[in-house]
């Protein structure tokens, strides 16, 4: 395992110093923050598929394919499509706005008053996000050094908290960037056709496994739709891939960049589930689906190889926890602490500049705060359907509504973050955490409250309407700094 253990900190030693180039580049809030809204096509794509495509996508998505067969792909395939939708439907228009924040946007298209209630929802989700993937690092550095699960969580926590912290957005984006091309190469290019070949190519596998294996419905048509109602809707409205279309240097980046990206997964959402199915023909009774990566990793891979692959799964992990980390940590300053002390800052370079530490500040002690909670939890499905829920039925509607709806009202959409997060909370009580029913449920309340309220009051000012459509015009707000064809880190 030496060469393995030596590819391994290589691979975290890079991390680091790419934490540390990117803080020389994080001089202002924009550039910490949003990689001062200038990544080209090739960056963009990269950064994006690295971030939607984390541990959960990688060892969850093996796992489903080692229980349910090809069919274990549609996790993963729903996120892709989400990521489509999200790129061709709206992402230019939530590049033009020039935010920081989803709260923001709400606040613009509904005239200042939604922003507090929707960023406390928000934070939830990107924490849980957060906690989810860093969760992930006791799986892989328990295959790696037989580690105990605490000392792996701070471990692999302690390294995406120093990274983002040093260089924000920039750091995040050049780590992700490597973690795309390690996993590209560590799971398309070698993990797959090992797998498919120690398995005894697709004839064998057709021979040994049930013909459900091959079915691609076989996981079933109510679990389907439940993916693609949490995943593919929020995909469309999450601060984390927000915050993503926001680093975007033009509409078209935005629009091609994230085609690029949603392609991208649904071509590792078929190797997930083809590596999954292979496994389960190598490894039929293992005591768990989950581990059928690690498995097949630690059992079939030779050296260096077994290392590289390993990166990959950490680089998936990675790669969401930073990008949910600096999501949590913008929310919980921008939209919640700065609203509760009165004290938002609208200035020029000057005030942006002073506002970098204060961001620093936050991704630490957020930081701090998800590694201690990922300790304490042991479920990582449970967290992630728990944010996941709480997201699409709080916060999808008005944001969508928004969007879509010109006569939607700050009422309306007050009612239904509070009706639709209450609500799921409550049905998530009581039908259990990991039921359909909560999100079904949910998000119907939300959006009637949300149609109900909004023609029951006035409808929004002429004036808020006109700046809102203004900013998704390009023609309003903080323009985008403009970078040199030549920088080679745009992309």
């Amino acid at each position: 395992m030496a060469v393995d253990y030596a590819v391994i900190v290589v691979y975290l030693a890079g991390m680091l110093a790419m934490g540390w180039w990117g803080m020389r580049r994080a001089k202002s809030k924009s550039e910490f923050l949003v990689a001062g809204r200038r990544l080209g096509p090739w960056m963009y794509s990269g950064t994006m598929a690295a971030i939607v495509l984390g541990g959960a996508s990688t060892i969850g998505g093996v796992g489903l394919g080692y229980q349910y067969g090809l069919s274990g792909a549609w996790m993963v395939f729903t996120i892709g499509l989400g990521l489509l939708a999200l790129s061709v439907f709206f992402s230019a228009r939530i590049a033009r706005l020039k935010v920081y924040t989803v709260s923001e946007m709400l606040d613009l298209r509904y005239g200042g008053r939604a922003g507090l209630i929707s960023g406390i929802v928000m934070w939830a989700y990107t924490l849980m996000l957060a906690v989810t993937s860093t969760i992930a690092y006791a799986t892989i550095f328990d295959v790696l050094f037989d580690m105990n699960r605490t000392v792996a969580i701070i471990l692999g926590g302690a390294i995406v908290v120093a990274y983002s912290t040093l260089g924000g957005m920039w750091s995040i984006t050049l780590t992700d960037m490597v973690q795309f091309v390690v996993k590209t190469i560590g799971v398309l290019l070698l993990l797959l056709p090992i797998a498919v070949i120690k398995a005894g190519g697709f004839s064998e596998m057709k021979a040994k496994l049930p013909t459900e294996y091959f079915d691609p419905l076989g996981i079933g048509g109510e679990t389907i739709f439940t993916y693609v109602l949490i995943y593919t809707f929020g995909m469309l409205i999450g601060q984390d891939i927000w915050q993503r279309v926001f680093t975007a240097r033009s509409d078209r980046t935005a629009r091609l960049g994230g085609t690029v990206a949603g392609t991208y997964c649904l071509l590792y959402a078929v190797a997930g589930a083809v590596i999954g199915t292979a496994a389960k023909v190598m490894y039929p009774k293992l005591p768990t689906a989950d581990a059928a990566f690690a498995t097949i990793v630690k059992d079939e891979l030779p050296v260096g190889v077994r290392g590289l692959v390993l990166a990959a799964a950490l680089a998936a992990v990675m790669s969401t926890s930073s990008g949910a980390l600096i999501a949590c940590a913008t929310v919980a300053n921008n939209d919640i602490w700065s609203r509760i002390r009165g004290a938002v800052t609208r200035g020029g370079d000057g005030a942006e500049h002073d506002e970098v530490k204060g961001n620093r500040v936050f991704i630490l002690i957020m930081g701090v705060a998800v590694i201690a909670i990922a300790i304490a939890l042991n479920n990582v499905v449970e967290a992630l359907t728990v944010a996941y829920n709480l997201l699409v039925g709080g916060l999808l509607v008005p944001i969508l509504g928004g969007l879509l709806w010109r006569r939607g009202t700050a009422a309306g959409a007050l009612a239904a973050v509070s009706v639709g997060g209450a609500a799921v909370i409550g049905l998530m009580a009581g039908y259990g955490i990991l039921a359909n029913e909560p999100v079904y449920y949910g998000l119907l309340a939300s959006l009637a409250v949300y149609v109900v309220v909004s023609l029951a009051t006035k409808p929004t000012d002429a004036a808020v309407l006109l700046a809102w459509r203004e900013r998704l015009a390009g023609r309003g707000g903080q323009t985008a700094p403009q970078e040199p064809a030549e920088q080679p880190v745009a992309g």
